[in-house]
Order: structure tokens, then C-alpha cells, then sequence
């Protein structure tokens, strides 16, 4: 399995101004390709190539493999649309290869620049360091918020596929973003405290910017000010949902149970939402959460399964039988039928368990080696 590798470069002020003379050239040669192959209708890599190279190399003074990527950037955008010539901003990001990046043992790394190469030390903590030796292909080299960072492909073994026991059934939630069959829930109360915190200080600058616009001023800082707080908010998202998907994975591992998701894909346009719940619902990041899930159960060999959502959540466990006025509330889910009683997300999470075990093949042992919770959550948030 292919893997993002994250590695935080530490250059000398002299290292980052040439670092970001050398992004600036790239792009704008790109740019140039780019110009140059959409007025000559011409969209493939030799013949921009045949185009632009020498121009390229004398215009901008890239070397000849810099000089290439270039031209491959543009190769890539004209691949999904031929219709539209691409521009690109002077500070995005640009592709290295092996011709134009070595790594120099544990800690730092040679990049061509402008003027030659140059020797870059980058943050390598035990993660970096036990993947290092895993990097394949080309990386990217990419400015955030005045940081350079070198954007890896590792490969990572996966893991032999255990043949799972049961079936660990997760419903993904908003007010919770995770409920285990086993009676795990994990609260989405911290996200959405944080989601409301950046909500109203978004809010504050964007008046900020919109009465600075009227007295014909250009509140720059003010949009820089609004990019960090998504970086930010979008980072404690990125962390929550790791945290989730990992305390899922390594569950299912030590109980050797499989994973049952819901396939909740294109949810948002299939369900309508009051005005206060657009915003919360706008930042539900369901699917970041499923891909987590889904790469590290690949890399611990855990099958993962993906379900029909529909009547989930209405539907009783006990019985089968499926009503609207069976889901009482958001946390209260009470039978009509048969009066069976518990938290909604768990008893929607113990239907996608029982309809996954229809789809997984499971391995038959006698109940008393199965180390598996069979009783109801001790607690009920919201209950």
C-alpha cells in the first residue's frame, strides 16, 4: 500500500528565499507551457516539450529536469481538461524526482535550486525515520503558511487478511461521530465546540474585511488570518478522526473481528437539513473518518465491509421491525413493536454488524473463545 509521508523542512533564511525563487520559476514556466501548447492545440508531453524546452531553460534558467517537470505539470492539468488553459499560482506546489532530490542519511536533503543544489536538514521523529527507507517515486515540495514540507510516497506492506470471528458494526454520527456494536461511542461534542469557536471568529473578520473593503482598503491579513484558522480547524478535525479510526482498527484487530461501515456516500444530497444543522452538517467529515478506517485495517489486515444505510437507524435490532417513530430523538431509540429500549447510534450500529455478517465469511468457533462484548453500553450519552 502507497502512503503520504510528511517531512518538515528546516531551511537557513539564505535556503528559503532560494527555495521560493526556484517554486516561483517553476511555476511560471508551467504557466508558459501551458500558454504555449494551448495556442499551438498541441496537449501531449513531447510535443509542449518540443515547444517550450530550450525557451524554458533560457527564459527562466531552470535546469533540464526541473525544466521537465514543469512541462509535466502542465501535461497532467491538460489531461483532465483540454478546454480551459491552466494558470498556476507562484507559490504552488512542484514536483521533485530522483534526478533533482537525494536524501542524505536520516536528516537532511539535497534539492535542486536556482544556483545549484542545496542541503536542507527536515524534522525526522521515530515515524520519519522507521519509513524512510520506504520512499519511492517522485515528492512534492510544498509551501504552507511560510513552512517548506517535501510530500513523500512510502510503500507499506499490508498485512495477511485474518479471517475474521464476527463482525464489529460502526455508525458514523454527527452529535457522535462513532459508535461501535460494542458499545463504544465516541462524542463529537469536541468538534463541534471547535467548529463553533472558528465559526464565530470567522464571522468577526469576515465583517472585519467587508468594512475594510467599503473604505477601499485590501484586508490582506485579514484573509491570511482567515486561511490559518481553517488550516487549524481542518487539522483538529484531520486529528479527531485519526484518533477514532485508529482506536476502531486496533479493536477489530485484538478481537479478531472484521469492520462495518455504512456507505454513506452522496448522503448530503440525498437528505434535506434545517438552516441551524447546515453548518455542522457542512463539516461532517464522514468520508475523511472511512478512509482512515479503511488504509489502516489494509495495513493490519482487517476486511472492511461497506453496508446499505438505509433503515439503519429505524429499525429494531430485536425484532427487525422498522418504524419512523421508533427513533425517538437523536439518542433514544424505543421499539413501537416489541419495547426494546437503548441508545440509537448502538442499535444502529448492531444493524450494520447483522447485515455485514450476511456479506463476510466467518470463521465458526464456540462462543466461549470469543472475547466479545454481548452486553449493551454501561452508559448511554444523551439517554
Amino acid at each position: 500500500m502507497k502512503l503520504p509521508l510528511q517531512l518538515k523542512l528546516l531551511p537557513t533564511v539564505e535556503q528559503h528565499a532560494v527555495l521560493r525563487e526556484t517554486m516561483r520559476l517553476c511555476n511560471a514556466a508551467a504557466t508558459y507551457s501551458a500558454a504555449t501548447g494551448y495556442a499551438a492545440g498541441v496537449f501531449g508531453q513531447v510535443s509542449i516539450h518540443h515547444l517550450t524546452y530550450y525557451a524554458i531553460r533560457e527564459r527562466f534558467g531552470l535546469s533540464s529536469q526541473l525544466a521537465v517537470r514543469a512541462i509535466a505539470k502542465t501535461v497532467e492539468c491538460f489531461r483532465r481538461d483540454k478546454t480551459v488553459c491552466p494558470t498556476f499560482k507562484a507559490e504552488g506546489a512542484i514536483c521533485y524526482d530522483q534526478r533533482v532530490l537525494s536524501f542524505h542519511g536520516l536528516h537532511s536533503a539535497s534539492l535542486w535550486a536556482i544556483g545549484g543544489r542545496v542541503e536542507v536538514p527536515f524534522a525526522c521523529g521515530p515515524y520519519q525515520q522507521a519509513r524512510q527507507g520506504r520512499i519511492q517515486g517522485q515528492a512534492d515540495l510544498v509551501l504552507r503558511g511560510g513552512v517548506f514540507y517535501l510530500l513523500c510516497t512510502i510503500a507499506m506492506p499490508e498485512e495477511t487478511s485474518l479471517a475474521p470471528q464476527d463482525v464489529l458494526g460502526v455508525d458514523l454520527g454527527v452529535i457522535n461521530l462513532a459508535t461501535s456494536s460494542d458499545g463504544t461511542i465516541h462524542s463529537g461534542a469536541g468538534v463541534e465546540a471547535c467548529r463553533a469557536r472558528y465559526t464565530a471568529r470567522r464571522t468577526r473578520l469576515q465583517r472585519a474585511a467587508t468594512v475594510a473593503q467599503m473604505d477601499g482598503k485590501r484586508p490582506k491579513k485579514i484573509r491570511q488570518a482567515l486561511q490559518r484558522m481553517a488550516r487549524k480547524e481542518a487539522g483538529f478535525r484531520r486529528d479527531v478522526n485519526h484518533c477514532i479510526s485508529k482506536t476502531i482498527v486496533a479493536s477489530a484487530k485484538g478481537t479478531q473481528r472484521g469492520i462495518a461501515l455504512e456507505e454513506l456516500t452522496h448522503i448530503r444530497s440525498r437528505s434535506r437539513f434545517r438552516q441551524s444543522q447546515r453548518a455542522r452538517m457542512a463539516g461532517w467529515a464522514f468520508a475523511q473518518l472511512r478512509a482512515f478506517v479503511e488504509y489502516k485495517a489494509c495495513l493490519a489486515g482487517v476486511p472492511v465491509v461497506l453496508v446499505d444505510a438505509k433503515h439503519t437507524s429505524q429499525g429494531c435490532n430485536r425484532c427487525g421491525h422498522v418504524e419512523r417513530s421508533n427513533r425517538q430523538s437523536q439518542a433514544r431509540f424505543s421499539c413501537q413493536q416489541c419495547g426494546y429500549t437503548t441508545n440509537a447510534d448502538f442499535n444502529a450500529a448492531n444493524n450494520i454488524r447483522d447485515r455485514a455478517r450476511v456479506k463476510v465469511p466467518l470463521v465458526a468457533v464456540p462462543l466461549r473463545q470469543l472475547r466479545l462484548p454481548l452486553a449493551e453500553p454501561a452508559t448511554s450519552p444523551g439517554l
